[in-house]
């Protein structure tokens, strides 16, 4: 087992293989390890995704008089929100710093301005439900229901650069896919809760997102691992390998089954709950993943060492 010297050189770094092939001082891992919570924030994730293009869905309903495919996003964005800011909120521990991170807007912080999109893009979402399922303020929720459909692509993909803007070796270096690996899952969510709320009639466009949505997180995430090369290796191997595997399987299964089961309604509810399992594989998927390759240093050391040798040539 290579050990870090007094230098803080890792001499054997191009030769290790396995997790334990690395030391750091004291047997500390070289990366702090996310201090972030798996269900709160792997949940988090993966319900900020299903609201943004939930109101996507909600205002596609309302332009082209699909009164139940509307009525479906809107419910849809507005428990997605609700229910992630209340996971943010339990991770953070309390509500006052949620609200404390409102206190300065810095364009250079994914967070802050995340924070930001949150506040503006909640209220929106909640009087376009509260319009459609009282039938009170109309004109409001049409406007607000377009608002949050502006919105909503950000908060889809905002928590993709958020995650990436860290250290975390398997979220840093899928930088360039992580949005559209994010956008992809979070389209095919939204038209698996679609499937399942929307009358059959109205669900053409959910069926059309469904294929589109899943196309994309294939290929985003097939090509972001294949181009991280070693720093990979988390996406493929134990809790993070497998909700990775399941996320893909679920994905293609349930986009099958949403273009072929436009006469069975219980198909159709089963193929929209397998988009929307799948999209929660993913997340938690690409959550453990990050978490894994913090704590081993390899993933850490080999990349670096690599470019430096890259640098000296």
């Amino acid at each position: 087992m290579s050990t870090m010297n007094t230098t803080g050189t890792v001499p054997d770094a191009g030769r290790a293989t396995t997790p334990r092939g690395f030391a750091s001082y004291y047997g500390r891992p070289v990366l702090k390890p996310p201090a972030w919570k798996p269900l709160h924030i792997g949940g988090y994730l993966y319900l900020g995704g299903l609201a943004g293009a939930s109101s996507v869905f909600a205002a596609g309903g309302q332009v082209t008089s699909r009164p139940g495919l509307a009525r479906a996003g809107k419910v849809a964005a507005l428990a997605g929100i609700t229910l992630s800011m209340v996971a943010l909120v339990e991770d953070l521990g309390r509500p006052g710093r949620f609200l404390n991170m409102l206190r300065v807007f810095k364009l250079t912080s994914p967070m802050s301005v995340g924070s930001w999109l949150l506040a503006g893009y909640g209220p929106l979402v909640g009087l376009s439900a509260f319009a459609d399922l009282t039938g009170r303020l109309p004109l409001l929720g049409k406007a607000a229901c377009y608002g949050s459909a502006v919105l909503g692509p950000a908060v889809t993909t905002y928590t993709a650069v958020l995650i990436s803007d860290t250290a975390v070796p398997a979220w840093h270096e899928g930088h360039r896919e992580m949005p559209f690996l994010f956008a992809g899952s979070a389209t095919a969510t939204a038209a698996g809760a679609a499937l399942i709320a929307a009358p059959a009639a109205e669900s053409a466009p959910a069926r059309r997102a469904a294929l589109f949505g899943t196309a994309l997180e294939l290929a985003a995430g097939r090509l972001m691992r294949h181009r991280m090369g070693m720093i990979a290796e988390p996406y493929h191997q134990g809790r993070a390998g497998a909700l990775t595997l399941a996320g893909e399987v679920l994905a293609a299964a349930g986009a099958v089954g949403a273009v072929l089961s436009t006469r069975s309604r219980r198909a159709t509810v089963l193929s929209g709950a397998a988009l929307m399992a799948a999209a929660a594989c993913t997340r938690f998927g690409v959550f453990a993943a990050g978490t894994a390759s913090a704590a081993d240093p390899k993933y850490t050391v080999v990349p670096q060492r690599a470019l430096i040798d890259r640098m000296g040539e």
